[in-house]
């Protein structure tokens, strides 16, 4: 039993210490570069944040859009088609990127690195079991069941779906996971790949439960991100901007017109209607958003 427990343990710091890697190559070998560009702040302080915060912001939505990928991919088609690897590496890729180039944008954060960490970590460990799994013993299931969808391939799909959806307005630890779990045990028929599925989904759904739970007891102490900001826009007249749901007008400077909008994927939506009406670019400029029609950024920060 010693020895078998020693083997344990020492599989388990080999998985930690592989899953750690990528976070010792960034903190090695893609340290931010460049000076620090002066700046003059249009917005008070509680309306700014750290311009390297919003930059390295982008590695969280490649997972948001990798569930998407995924989602998609088994809607037709089975797990082992999904990319695994592929997604694992943009994740890190791209943070390696963007904390290089955040020099000039006063760097990658310290306060935003324990989080992206520990999400890059999180969703590196969770994409490579489902690989091992699906690579393997998934594929074995969709070889026995045939071609066609079994009941719980389609459910698995749409419950994937409406987790990405999820994902682009809230936190994924607030999603019901235990739910989706019971209902796979409720749409599950005797078929051998829907019994593979409640298996190995169900087991899937109640570990992520669980450590849900420990997140957000994690964070309850801690305040949450708002769910809306303060931008600068030129170029447009307030009583345009006033008519988009979800869009206050605050007031009119001499930059340009205050509003107070949502954030994430809502923002993107609001940011979609302007573009289609006027046509605009978004700039980062002055540590603020500034939306300017046909124009290009005075400064590198677009």
């Amino acid at each position: 039993m010693r020895t078998f427990f020693k083997r344990v343990t020492l599989l388990i710091l080999t998985l930690v210490a592989v899953l750690m890697l990528p976070v010792g190559y960034i903190e090695l070998a893609c340290r931010p570069s460049g000076e620090t560009e002066d700046y003059v702040a249009i917005l008070p302080p509680e309306h700014r944040r750290a311009e390297g915060r919003t930059l390295l912001t982008y590695p969280e939505w490649h997972i948001v859009h990798a569930y998407e990928d995924y989602a998609r991919v088994i809607r037709d088609g089975d797990p082992h088609d999904y990319s695994y690897l592929s997604s694992i590496a943009g994740f890190w890729t791209s943070l390696c990127s963007l904390s290089k180039a955040s020099g000039p944008h006063g760097g990658f954060p310290s306060a935003s690195k324990q989080t992206i960490y520990t999400i890059g970590v999180s969703f590196t460990a969770e994409l490579l079991a489902k690989a091992a799994y699906e690579e393997a013993l998934g594929r074995v299931a969709t070889w026995i069941r045939g071609g066609p969808h079994a009941p719980l391939d389609d459910l698995s799909a749409e419950q994937a779906t409406r987790y990405s959806q999820f994902l682009r307005q809230k936190p994924w630890y607030l999603w019901d996971f235990t739910g989706d779990a019971n209902a796979l045990s409720d749409g599950a028929t005797d078929a051998f790949r829907d019994r593979e599925r409640l298996l190995a989904l169900g087991l899937e759904y109640k570990v992520k439960a669980s450590y849900a739970n420990v997140i957000a007891a994690a964070v309850a102490n801690m305040e949450p991100d708002a769910l809306r900001f303060r931008m600068i826009v030129t170029g447009l007249n307030a009583e345009g901007l006033g008519r988009y749901r979800d869009v206050e007008v605050i007031a009119q400077r001499d930059e340009g017109i205050e509003i107070d909008t949502p954030r994430y994927r809502a923002l993107t939506e609001v940011l979609l209607g302007y573009c289609q009406v006027v046509g605009v670019i978004l700039c980062f400029v002055d540590s603020g958003w500034i939306m300017r029609p046909f124009q290009r950024c005075n400064r590198p920060r677009g």
